[in-house]
């Protein structure tokens, strides 16, 4: 059987590790056209060797702060596959900061990455898959901290609230070309940057996610597959919690 995403050219940030990596493969094992990016040439490669899917992952290195990067990078895509269906904004940064601490550095840092970056590449996408005839599809990785909160993520989680905002906002704006817009908002998910943290106080926070476990990144990669199928084809806008029943 023909895969949920046969012959569509995907474009993932952040798939040098985790979830991206995660998300750039389920992608490709249903048959996509699969450019995965990251700003560290050839951390894609080493996964991407490794594995055999019915689609095929293309390395795209290039740096999202940079708007002239992005826009080649499109353009390149546009070049090389004729046409561009989905868009994953997974890339972003994180430093943990309490009030009273917070470096304006790092505040910069992750709005420069988190929120600005994702609107270029929001908007370069679009004007490449508003001529499919079809439309296509935007998902936009949030945080469950965009919703709720959470000490010493009052800056991580305005960007991951802006990221909510400007998701419905685009949504509203590019419905009529047939371009959907969704958000997904992960909870407390095992990538390599989670294990190293704390594990007493990591235990204490598993405890109150009702389904006693971490996200895995492929539980994120089966909701990015959803919306960017077919069968998420009249949801538009949408925040898509995937956290274990942990906001409830």
């Amino acid at each position: 059987m023909p895969g949920m995403l046969e012959d569509k050219v995907c474009l993932i940030t952040g798939a040098g590790r985790g979830i991206g990596a995660a998300v750039a493969t389920r992608f490709a094992e249903e048959g996509a056209r699969v450019y995965a990016n990251d700003n560290r040439p050839g951390t894609v490669d080493e996964w991407a060797a490794k594995a055999a899917f019915p689609g095929k992952v293309y390395p795209l290195y290039f740096d999202i702060t940079d708007s002239s990067q992005s826009k080649e990078a499109l353009m390149r895509i546009k070049k090389e596959s004729g046409r561009l269906d989905v868009l994953v904004n997974n890339a972003g940064v994180e430093f943990n900061e309490l009030i009273g601490m917070i470096s304006e550095q790092n505040m910069r840092k992750m709005f420069e990455v988190n929120v600005f970056s994702m609107i270029n590449l929001l908007q370069f996408a679009a004007r490449i898959i508003a001529r499919n005839s079809e439309g296509g599809s935007i998902i936009n990785i949030s945080s469950i901290v965009g919703q709720r909160g959470n000490r010493g993520q009052l800056v991580y989680s305005a960007t991951k609230g802006a990221v909510i905002s400007l998701t419905k906002s685009a949504a509203k704006e590019l419905a009529d070309k047939k371009i959907r817009v969704n958000s997904i908002a992960p909870g407390m998910t095992r990538t390599a940057m989670m294990l190293q943290a704390d594990q007493s106080r990591l235990q204490e926070r598993i405890a109150n996610i009702s389904m006693g476990r971490l996200a895995e990144p492929e539980d994120i990669a089966n909701a990015c597959l959803f919306l960017a199928s077919d069968l998420s084809k009249y949801i538009s806008g949408e925040i898509l919690g995937v956290n274990g029943c942990a906001i409830m």
